[in-house]
């Protein structure tokens, strides 16, 4: 990997543990529909991708229903549910660390522009990023691969010199689509194998393993 100039970060999951808020509002969602809520450990592998592509797994594939299903998570997340996290211990020393650097920084993720914003503008090293490239408020899909290569255009960043980092395939295959240096987080919601399985240049288990990851020093293996 050549210097780093920009580091993209996912958010759930990675720079912060979302599960009381997205678990809540799904089971919300679910109950208010009268269907079987599944396991809190089932739910907790729904967060990343979006949530039309997980509802049907509980719901059917009813479009009306998996709709009615997205607007009753939202009633309960965007009032409460947004508010419902835990910043990972150490992530915001390393997010600082970087932006001393001069590394250029932005958010990469799946969940939808009407929270991603007002959620990372309330973490306490907030400011520091730049931009948030979030999903569109009716996607059906992880487009992972698209932002990121947004990202790169509009700072100006060759592949090489970027990194994505996350929690979930998700992540890394967006980073390897685009050529970016794909780094793996196994302490959010995907395991080492999810992310050894879709080709993480390095997998670090701490935050604070994150800026030998950067430089090369962090195996994948």
């Amino acid at each position: 990997m050549s210097a780093l100039r920009l580091a993209l970060f996912d958010l759930d999951g990675t720079l912060i543990d979302s599960e009381i808020g997205i678990v809540a509002s799904i089971e919300y969602a679910l109950q208010k529909l009268g269907a079987t809520i599944p396991s809190r450990e089932t739910l907790r592998g729904w967060i990343g991708p979006p949530l039309r592509a997980t509802f049907p797994l509980a719901l059917g594939d009813d479009a009306a229903t998996i709709e009615r299903a997205v607007e009753l998570y939202r009633e309960r997340f965007s009032s409460i549910g947004w508010q419902e996290h835990v910043v990972y211990e150490g992530v915001g020393a390393v997010v600082e660390s970087l932006a001393r650097e001069g590394v250029q920084l932005a958010v990469v993720t799946t969940k939808v522009d009407l929270y991603a914003e007002k959620i990372v503008r309330s973490l306490p090293f907030g400011a520091h990023f730049a931009r948030v490239y979030a999903a569109a408020a009716g996607s059906a899909h992880s487009e992972k691969a698209t932002m990121i290569a947004r990202a790169l255009a509009d700072f100006g960043v060759a592949a090489p010199d970027a990194a994505m980092i996350g929690d979930r395939h998700f992540d890394i295959e967006g980073a390897k689509a685009n050529g970016v240096h794909a780094i793996g987080a196994t302490w959010g919601f995907g395991s080492r194998e999810e992310l050894r399985d879709a080709g993480a240049d390095a997998i670090v288990d701490t935050p604070a393993a994150l800026s030998g990851a950067m430089l090369g020093e962090t195996s994948a293996a």
